[in-house]
C-alpha cells in the first residue's frame, strides 16, 4: 500500500512571522505615529515661543500673570503649593507608578493596565525631554519658590507628569468599576483633582509661566487619551465582542 507523504506547511518562519509585522505595524499607527506627531508639534510650539515670540504680547502676558501671582502669595499657600508640587516630583512619580504597575499585574492578573501606566508616563517624560533640550524657555522672571531643575520652563513636566499618573490610574479603575457611579466620580475627583493642584502649584511657584502649565495638561492628557484608546479600549471592546459571540452561539445551541 503506497504511502503518502505529508507536505511540509507552507509559509515556514514567514507564517509565523507575519502575525508579528501585523502586530508592529498596528502598534506603529495607532501609538508610536501620534507620540510622534505631538512631539513635533510639542517641539515646534517650543522653538515658536523661544525663537519667534519672544518679544510679543504672548509671552509679556505670561511674565505680567507670573509677576501678578507671585505678589498675592501668602505663606498658607506656600505650604499648600508645596506639597501639591511634590505630588509631581520625578521620584515620586517613579515609585508610584512602580508601585501601581505591580498592584494592577497582581489584582487583575494581566500585563495590560500596568503597560499602560507605565507607557504613558514615559510617552509624556520622553517628549517633554525632547523639548527641553531643543526649546530651551527661562522660568518666569519671578522668585522661585522650589529649586530650578536644569530643565528649561516649556513645558511644565510636573503637568504633564500628574496628568499621565493620576488621570490614568483613575481611567484604569473606572474602567474596572464603571458599574458604580459614585467610585468613578471619585477616582476622577482625587485623579483629575491631583493633576490640577499640580499645575496650579508650578504656576504659583514661579517654575512654569501660564503657556507651559496649559501645554502640560495638553501633553498628558494626549499621551493618556492614545496609549488608552490603544492598550485598553480597544482589546477591552475586542473581548466584550467576543464574550457576547460566545453567549450568543451558547444560547443557540440550547
Amino acid at each position: 500500500m503506497a504511502t503518502v507523504r505529508e507536505r511540509p506547511a507552507r509559509g515556514g518562519r514567514g507564517s509565523s512571522s507575519a502575525p508579528a509585522h501585523g502586530v508592529a505595524a498596528e502598534a506603529g499607527r495607532r501609538i508610536l505615529l501620534p507620540l510622534v506627531l505631538m512631539a513635533l508639534v510639542t517641539l515646534g510650539i517650543g522653538l515658536l515661543i523661544t525663537k519667534v515670540m519672544e518679544h510679543s504680547t504672548l509671552v509679556a502676558q505670561d511674565e505680567a500673570i507670573s509677576r501678578e501671582i507671585a505678589q498675592e502669595r501668602t505663606p498658607f499657600w506656600n505650604d499648600v503649593t508645596h506639597y501639591a508640587s511634590m505630588l509631581s516630583d520625578t521620584p515620586v512619580i517613579i515609585v508610584v507608578t512602580a508601585i501601581m504597575a505591580v498592584l494592577f499585574r497582581l489584582v487583575y492578573r494581566r500585563w495590560r493596565e500596568s503597560v499602560f501606566l507605565v507607557a504613558a508616563v514615559c510617552a509624556q517624560s520622553a517628549i517633554f525631554l525632547l523639548a527641553t533640550v531643543f526649546a530651551q524657555r527661562a522660568r518666569p522672571h519671578v522668585p522661585h519658590l522650589d529649586p530650578a531643575p536644569p530643565t528649561s520652563s516649556y513645558p511644565s513636566g510636573h503637568t504633564s507628569a500628574a496628568v499621565a499618573f493620576y488621570c490614568g490610574t483613575a481611567l484604569v479603575l473606572t474602567l474596572h468599576t464603571h458599574r458604580h457611579t459614585i467610585l468613578k466620580a471619585l477616582w476622577w475627583l482625587l485623579g483629575a483633582g491631583a493633576a490640577l493642584a499640580v499645575g496650579l502649584a508650578r504656576l504659583y511657584r514661579g517654575m512654569h509661566h501660564l503657556t507651559d502649565v496649559s501645554w502640560g495638561y495638553v501633553l498628558g492628557i494626549f499621551c493618556v487619551v492614545v496609549l488608552a484608546q490603544a492598550l485598553l479600549l480597544r482589546p477591552l471592546a475586542a473581548s466584550r465582542r467576543a464574550a457576547s459571540g460566545r453567549a450568543v452561539r451558547g444560547a443557540a445551541r440550547a
